[in-house]
This record gives structure tokens, C-alpha cells and sequence, in this order.
């Protein structure tokens, strides 16, 4: 080893280092954040925040992982259904689900923040699509169906994308959620792996099973998964 390979070696440690550190700090920060915003969750609502919908919910790269199509398909959207996105946020899911419907059909966009709505309300305008309806609410209150929009056995298919885990209140949130569905309807939740929020398949048939629904389509693996639930007719 000459003295130019020796000095090379101590260039990049010395300039390395640093970057280490810092990708290093960057990535606990990120987990305690999360181990953080976890564990609050089971007690408090904290939905994703809408400043941040951009960064994770609208980025094409983000998309690569989180697949809205194959979401879509795995929830069985047919032709002149009625559906309800819980959690929507900047309606990722309830655009295509809306074109999936078609105009005989018709979703729900429910979600507990004004500011994702408003923005849905933005891309709704620009797409023209009539069948979308965005809607205020927290599906674990007592009045969901206070609403003409969320009306009692009204809906053929409601789910949950990667929101179950941000609900403190998750038996009370499926419960209002069976009322809301018609009877054979279908309750799809799905789960990704690496969310903060992510919950095991094992807990959502659980909960799914204490409120009365039955258990249908299991799809992917538990880095990301679709558990779909039948109301019994």
C-alpha cells in the first residue's frame, strides 16, 4: 500500500464519516417519529398530515410501493356500485374508485380533515367526474349516519387503506361500518408494511371477526396485504 492509497483512505473517512452520521441520525429520527406517532394513535386521532399529502400520497415514486390500481382491484369495485373510501385524505383511491363505478355508481369520500378534502375537491374539479361526493366526518361518532351521504345499509363496498391504525377506536369505527353496509357487502381493508400505522393480518381478523363479519379474500403477503370481510346477508 503506497502513501497515495493511504492518504485516499483517510480523505474518504474523513469525508464519509460525517454522511454516515447524518444518514444515520435522519433514519432514528424518522423511527422514533413513527414509534412516536404509533403509540400516540392508540389513544388519539392523528391522521397523516395534509401538508404532507404531496410528499407521500401524491408521489409518483411513493406509488411504486403502495400500487393504487392493484388496491383497487383488490377491493372488487364493480360497475354502478356504491362505495365508501374511510380516510380518504387527498383521494388517491376514491378517483379511480370513482371511475371504476362509473356514473351509475357512486363514493363517499369520508375523512376527518378539511384540508384533505379541500384538496380532493381541487382534482375532483379537474377531472369532471360527477360521481364523487366528499364528506366530513369521523366514522367512529355516534351520528356517522346523521348524514345523507352515510345512510344505513347504503353501501355495497367501504374499506380502509392503510388508515385502521390511525383509528383509537377501531371495534367502534368496523361497528359503524357493518351499519353502513348493506347486507352481503363487502369490508376490504388493506395493510403496508413499513406505515407506522401498519396492522398484522392477525388483528384485522380479529376485529373483523368481533363485529360480525365474515372473513372472504386474503391477498398478498404481509408486506402488503388486502383482508376482505362479507356483512352476512
Amino acid at each position: 500500500m503506497n502513501y497515495m492509497t493511504i492518504c485516499d483512505e483517510k480523505v474518504l473517512q474523513r469525508n464519509g464519516m460525517p454522511i454516515f452520521y447524518v444518514v444515520g441520525l435522519v433514519v432514528l429520527v424518522l423511527v422514533l417519529v413513527s414509534l412516536v406517532w404509533r403509540l400516540s394513535s392508540q389513544k388519539w386521532q392523528i391522521p397523516f398530515p395534509a401538508w404532507l399529502s404531496w410528499l407521500f400520497l401524491d408521489n409518483p415514486l411513493i406509488e411504486i410501493i403502495i400500487r393504487t390500481q392493484a388496491t383497487i382491484d383488490r377491493i372488487g369495485l364493480r360497475s354502478g356500485e356504491q362505495g365508501l373510501d374511510v380516510g380518504c385524505g387527498a383521494g388517491r383511491l376514491s378517483i379511480p374508485a370513482a371511475k371504476k363505478v362509473g356514473p351509475t355508481g357512486k363514493i363517499v369520500a369520508l375523512d376527518i380533515q378539511p384540508k384533505m378534502l379541500n384538496q380532493l375537491q381541487k382534482k375532483i374539479g379537474k377531472t369532471g367526474l360527477s360521481n364523487i361526493v366528499t364528506q366530513l366526518g369521523d366514522i367512529t361518532s355516534d351520528d356517522i349516519t346523521s348524514s345523507d351521504n352515510l345512510q344505513l345499509g347504503s353501501f355495497d363496498r367501504v374499506w380502509l387503506v392503510t388508515v385502521l391504525g390511525e383509528i383509537p377506536n377501531q371495534q367502534k369505527a368496523l361497528q359503524n361500518l357493518y351499519r353502513l353496509l348493506k347486507p352481503g357487502g363487502t369490508l376490504s381493508v388493506t395493510e403496508i408494511f413499513g406505515d407506522p400505522h401498519y396492522q398484522a393480518r392477525s388483528v384485522v381478523l380479529r376485529l373483523g371477526h368481533k363485529t360480525g363479519f365474515e372473513p372472504s379474500h386474503y391477498l398478498g403477503n404481509f408486506l402488503s396485504f388486502t383482508q376482505n370481510f362479507i356483512k352476512p346477508e
